[in-house]
């Protein structure tokens, strides 16, 4: 294990200021990128996440447990979520054909129109500022290296329960 003689070693650390770098970019972008499509569409970041992933979805849904994976939410937080998107009519709980215990969450029509159009304006603002802010071999490297990172820990986590 490392070992910091002092609180201004370990702040100073390259490996721990780097991955704040990492987090602190990706705070920054969701919040710049996720302000334009709650201000025109009415719906958060991760409710446009739940969305991309229902319209991924075999006939457009998904069990609870299966989309807070995916997101790494907890079942409890997914579930309030999904409350507050059925009230806002974008998604509807319906009943699994394989185990009657079990409720899916399907994107309505409504969910699919503001989907659409959120994701023509996410679009358009991920070509200013996220692939444009970058040459297209930044840009390349970066997601070559980013997929891999994001693979390490796919396999570490396992599923969330």
């Amino acid at each position: 294990m490392a070992e910091f003689g002092d609180v201004i070693e370990a702040a100073d650390d390259t490996r721990i200021r780097d991955f704040g770098v990492l987090l602190s970019a990706a705070a920054r972008l969701e919040r710049l990128l996720g302000r334009a499509i709650e201000r025109e569409y009415g719906i958060t970041h991760v409710m446009f996440e739940v969305l991309l992933r229902l319209a991924a979805a075999a006939e457009h849904r998904l069990p609870i447990r299966d989309i807070a994976t995916n997101l790494t939410l907890t079942s409890g937080g997914m579930t309030r979520l999904v409350d507050r998107m059925v009230v806002a009519g974008l998604v509807k709980r319906v009943p699994s054909t394989g185990d009657r215990r079990m409720a899916l969450v399907m994107m309505t029509d409504q969910g699919a129109a503001v989907l659409r159009g959120a994701a023509g304006r996410h679009a358009d603002n991920l070509d200013r500022d996220f692939v444009g802010a970058l040459t297209a071999e930044e840009y390349r490297d970066m997601m070559i290296s980013l997929r891999r990172l994001n693979e390490v820990a796919r396999v570490r986590l396992g599923r969330l329960g």
